[in-house]
């Protein structure tokens, strides 16, 4: 008996893609068809061929959606000391964003507040209270 080789099964994903490639491919063949030709009975054929392509492509399109995603490999463990050295570079990046924070609210307002009396002074005396 000979062994025959039988490919690897395609993803939901590669058999959409593909079918959408040949569904172009004669999209766009039958646009060729209905433009070059004068004949209606032609460009009716060729008008319902673009329409059946079309209607396929969207089935396709459905069962692509259908079909759950791919799952990923799991990464290979990574080195003990890596993850330690993740783990305090991303803790040194949220203490530096806590440490702005804090900063921001110590600052005080851009206008000292003996502006802000003398515009408020400044407003009572247009109003001639006080």
């Amino acid at each position: 008996m000979s062994q025959t080789h039988t490919p690897a099964a395609r993803s939901p994903r590669q058999w959409c893609d593909e079918m959408q490639t040949k569904l172009m491919a004669a999209l766009d063949e039958a646009w060729r068809i209905a433009e070059t030709s004068d004949d209606p009975a032609v460009q009716a054929r060729a008008r319902e061929k673009v329409k059946l392509c079309g209607q396929m492509a969207a089935t396709a399109r459905k069962i692509a959606a259908m079909t759950p995603p791919e799952k990923r490999a799991k990464a290979a463990p990574e080195h003990p000391l890596d993850l330690i050295e993740d783990f305090v570079r991303r803790l040194d990046k949220s203490t530096k964003a806590v440490e702005a924070e804090a900063e921001k609210v110590e600052t005080p307002d851009p206008q000292p507040r003996a502006a802000q009396a003398l515009a408020m002074q400044a407003a009572l005396a247009k109003l001639k209270r006080r």
